[in-house]
């Protein structure tokens, strides 16, 4: 007598839990130190409501430490190594000098020996002592230095990890104004992720901590990038990386999608992470603004002139196709001749830093390299900025990007 098979049903799937944990997921990509009492005090409940889970998801995808205590969450991110395009900004959206990374550095040693409240002139003072240990030259008496490390104090601020309790912070650089600081030592503890023992560079320091995991290797690389940067190129993989992502990347889709809240775009020359919501960036493009509105008018016209020659290339060669510089100036002298009575007035009167400033708008995006001859190379990504449509042909089993506009 044959016995009917009983198939146990899967469990459920928790949709809340999931989303919760979305949430809390970007929110940490987003804002590596969270605190109970800042801005994203609901995002750190979740943090705390789904901490063994969260644990596992940074480490398992992505290699990453996700450290959780009673008033703070640091997710410990590694970065991707020697890349420069995201750096520390300032409020005004400016990029961090390197003296203003200096000089935040030397204040958070500074603050590991200070007293829980202090003077901002104490703090000054335990500054100049922390750099002359290092063997540091700085002159806070100077207006460069002290503007570099108001940069560095009002970053500990954003970051929770200084209070101001009293006094104008704000000033301080150009009136030397007085403020009275609460330093929050548990959150000043969580503040460096990696350890410099050993190190006898900041490049070495950067390539140790962008290391994958023993355990993700290909994976965990792969993913890294796609989350941090979020164009990934055939080209830059390694051979591991390679055959991983050909096999695996419609089921990364699925992960990306669930875990992250990203939508991956595969193409021929590797992948774009799309956030449907447009908020887990650093760098926002397109949006507002003269710079921004020229660069998206540039790559309109430089992606239609390497069309079709990038069709003729082979994949790889398609990834990062160049732009002789006179090419380029011609195509910016057409744009601004066209285009140039609705940019701002300083862009109008001066050509040469409207083309500057969208140009650096391009490059944090990911879109554009700088080559030594003047020229440019434009990324393959940039053809999903082309306003124009055209009915192609597929590529093998994908569309290309060069082929392929939105």
């Amino acid at each position: 007598m044959s016995r009917a098979r009983i198939e146990r049903p899967a469990p459920a799937v928790d949709a809340a839990a999931l989303a919760e944990r979305r949430r809390a997921v970007r929110a940490l990509l987003r804002s590596p130190l969270l605190h109970g009492d800042g801005p994203h005090a609901d995002e750190f409940r979740l943090v705390r409501r789904h901490r063994a889970e969260l644990e596992r998801i940074f480490a398992d995808g992505l290699g990453y430490r996700l450290v959780v205590e009673p008033g703070s969450a640091r997710l410990m991110k590694a970065g991707l190594g020697r890349d420069a395009t995201h750096p520390l900004r300032r409020r005004s959206g400016a990029p961090f000098t390197p003296r203003m990374y200096s000089l935040l550095c030397l204040t958070v040693a500074a603050l590991t020996r200070s007293k829980g409240q202090l003077l901002v002139d104490e703090l000054v003072a335990q500054v100049r002592s922390t750099a002359a240990d290092a063997g540091i030259e700085v002159d806070l008496d100077a207006i460069a230095d002290r503007r570099a490390l108001h940069a560095a104090l009002s970053a500990l601020v954003e970051l929770g990890v200084i209070h101001e309790r009293d006094g104008d912070l704000e000033h301080w650089a150009d009136q030397r104004t007085a403020s009275l600081l609460d330093v929050r030592r548990e959150r000043l503890a969580l503040l460096v992720s990696a350890s410099v023992a050993g190190m006898s560079s900041p490049e070495d320091l950067l390539d140790a901590a962008a290391l994958p995991s023993a355990v993700g290797g290909a994976r965990v690389a792969v993913r890294r990038t796609l989350v941090e940067t979020p164009v990934l190129s055939a080209d830059q993989l390694t051979e591991d990386q390679a055959e991983w992502w050909s096999r695996s990347r419609n089921r990364e889709r699925e992960w990306f999608v669930e875990t992250v809240g990203l939508d991956l775009e595969l193409r021929a020359e590797g992948a774009v992470a799309v956030d449907p919501d447009g908020v887990l960036t650093d760098v926002a493009f397109p949006a507002g603004g003269s710079a921004r509105h020229l660069a998206l008018l540039l790559l309109e016209r430089l992606v239609a002139l390497l069309r079709e020659p990038a069709r003729q290339a082979a994949v790889t060669d398609r990834v990062w196709r160049r732009v002789p510089a006179d090419a380029l100036a011609a195509t910016a002298r057409e744009v601004m001749a066209e285009w140039g009575a609705g940019l701002r007035k300083d862009h109008r009167e001066d050509p040469d830093l409207a083309l500057a400033e969208a140009r650096d708008v391009l490059i944090g995006a990911g879109l554009v390299r700088l080559r030594a001859d003047g020229g440019w190379q434009v990324h393959a990504a940039a053809a999903r900025y082309a306003v124009s449509a055209a009915i192609t042909e597929p590529v093998g089993d994908q569309r290309s990007l060069f082929e392929e506009e939105t």
